[in-house]
């Protein structure tokens, strides 16, 4: 949430910045990048009402919780990104069908390097901080930030060409600002995409798999699986143990084996584990589920 608070502040004064150079200088280039910050800091409202939701406690209704709403916010700040883009480009068409002088061209130049800045700065601390909590839509939020400071960056194109006499130089860099927001929202979708389809990295499935196994008492690792809920994991795993263990004993295994996962797996919030007695080759303790599978 201090994320969120202090990044909000950062690019709505550098919005407010660029948006009254805009108003006197006239470049389309720098309205583009005026458009795009002000996306990039209203994201921070849907993040806000997420993270707010997600700390809510289980009900019956809902059983595991509302991380979730991270996931949404997500498709909110993806949906924020694709009208920037599509403004951000009508204006650029507009401009180069019909190119105007662009003003104070130093006042445009310094208002790109203010926008670099203050976008830099938030991707930086968006992405660090999304990173350590593992908030997939804090780093796709870290990542427009960052194509925000390169857009900023090719305002300078854009003023000058202006300088050089070649006015239509602005509105084709607001074009290619319009092509770096459509790649920001090709990658910010694919994220969310991916947490939508409880999709999670190989690696950590592999890694999961290496502490059960090692954990006393568990004779072959079943399947694991893994999904995100909000920034937290949740995990669900089958091992197998001696067949001659008791109930206790068996119970105390999958325990340990629970315990060892929320201490060596990143982000773990919560895990099941379920132990299978090991009755040998060929042997099938579900076979009566056959058919439900």
């Amino acid at each position: 949430m201090r994320v969120l608070a202090v990044s909000f502040a950062v690019l709505m004064v550098t919005a407010a910045v660029q948006a009254v150079i805009v108003a006197f200088s006239g470049s389309v280039a720098l309205l583009g990048d005026t458009l795009h910050n002000v996306a990039d800091a209203l994201t921070a409202l849907p993040l806000a009402i997420a993270f707010s939701l997600g700390r809510r406690a289980a009900t019956r209704r809902f059983t595991y919780g509302y991380g979730r709403a991270e996931d949404l916010a997500g498709i909110a700040i993806v949906l924020i990104i694709a009208a920037s883009a599509a403004l951000a480009g009508y204006e650029a068409a507009r401009r180069l069908v019909d190119p105007q002088e662009v003003r104070a061209l130093g006042w445009v130049a310094a208002a790109a390097v203010i926008g670099f800045v203050g976008n830099e700065w938030v991707a930086r601390y968006r992405i660090r901080v999304g990173r350590r909590i593992g908030s997939a839509a804090l780093v796709a939020d870290g990542l427009h930030a960052r194509t925000d400071a390169l857009t900023s960056l090719a305002v300078l194109l854009g003023a000058g060409g202006s300088a050089l006499g070649y006015p239509i130089a602005d509105p084709i860099v607001g074009l290619l600002i319009t092509v770096a927001i459509c790649l920001v929202l090709r990658d910010a979708a694919r994220e969310i995409y991916h947490r939508l389809m409880d999709a999670v990295d190989p690696a950590l499935v592999d890694h999961a798999e290496r502490i059960l196994a090692a954990t006393s008492g568990v004779r072959r690792v079943g399947s694991v699986r893994l999904r995100w809920v909000g920034h937290t994991l949740r995990a669900e795993v089958d091992i197998v143990v001696g067949g001659d263990l008791s109930l206790l004993q068996a119970h105390a295994v999958a325990v340990e084996a629970e315990h060892r996962l929320i201490h060596h797996l990143p982000r773990l919030g919560a895990a099941t584990v379920h132990a299978d007695p090991d009755g040998g080759e060929g042997a099938d303790h579900h076979a009566v589920l056959a058919g439900h599978r």
